[in-house]
């Protein structure tokens, strides 16, 4: 029931998308939609027609090549689409600036994409497609994808001018970001490797004083040719300034490298709990647990 909702949702997402901010700003779309769209520009077909006739070919020809189970994913999804896109085709209204009306496409497209794929469907489309050429040819999967929707949006140019198809681009760029988002959640989290000669103390603090957890490495400098101790933690984004202070206290020659986190499970992130509940897992919850921390 949870998929189901996730599929209606995202595929009303992403048919607002095309009919409220890319049909009435002159701006395409990757796959079989921006293709639609193209024709739409050039010929004045209807976008949920033509959607619907390339995904239905496209569908029969999955069913001989790949195997049914990718397939049934889209039987939902393709009629769904073609249906929203066909009951708001006609709403849509012209924005006076083309680059917000490129934001907000990319906006509901990432957004409706990935709710989409949370429920386990595909948009159809190039995505059939490219899972074709995996299948048979061993072609990658997200390379295959981007062939051919940069094609689409390259035959863009000749129907739609080069500003608009630049416009497009822009909107497909912050659909992967917002896609991505939906996906992975808004949470970042910063891990962090400390590499430091009083790597034991700041482990120690980091358990008692920011109630984490922390791993520690033996490593070995190849130019100060002295071993030392590598401290590996994962923390809240909003906790990293006063680890970093922490951490310099205790060693004011520490090294530090910081990046970016956004899917962090198992160890002490295995359990999730309320946003106002202060309570961390007991002690010997992370007895034999090395990795991540507590969600505060």
């Amino acid at each position: 029931m949870k998929n189901l909702m996730f599929l209606t949702f995202g595929t009303f997402l992403f048919a607002l998308s095309i009919t409220q901010f890319a049909m009435p700003n002159n701006l395409a779309e990757g796959g079989v939609a921006g293709l639609s769209l193209l024709l739409f520009y050039a010929f004045e077909f209807s976008p949920a027609i033509v959607t619907f006739l390339f995904n239905a070919v496209l569908l029969a020809i999955g069913f001989r090549v790949l195997p049914t189970h990718m397939i049934y994913k889209s039987l939902l999804n393709v009629p769904l689409f073609s249906l929203f896109v066909y009951l708001m085709e006609d709403w849509g209204q012209p924005m006076a600036d083309p680059l917000l009306a490129a934001i907000f496409t990319g906006v509901f497209t990432g957004a409706g994409f990935g709710f989409i794929f949370q429920a386990g469907s595909t948009t159809g489309g190039t995505s059939t497609v490219a899972r074709m050429l995996n299948h048979k040819f061993g072609w990658e999967l997200t390379g295959a994808n981007f062939v051919l929707d940069a094609i689409i949006v390259g035959i863009g140019f000749f129907i739609i001018g080069p500003l608009y198809s630049m416009y497009t681009i822009v909107a497909l760029y912050v659909g992967k970001k917002i896609t991505d988002y939906v996906l992975e959640g808004f949470q970042s989290r910063k891990a962090l490797n400390v590499i430091s000669t009083k790597g034991n103390d700041v482990a120690d603090a980091v358990i008692r004083l920011m109630n984490s957890s922390a791993t520690i490495y033996e490593a070995y400098g190849s130019f100060s040719q002295k071993k030392h101790q590598m401290v590996y933690i994962v923390i809240e984004k909003q906790r990293l300034f006063h680890l970093k202070q922490m951490v310099y206290d205790i060693d004011p020659n520490a090294f530090i490298v910081v990046y970016t986190v956004k899917d962090v499970s198992g160890g002490t992130f295995l359990n999730q709990y309320h946003p106002s509940q202060k309570s961390f897992p007991m002690k010997d919850t992370f007895e034999d647990e090395d990795f991540g921390q507590s969600n505060k």
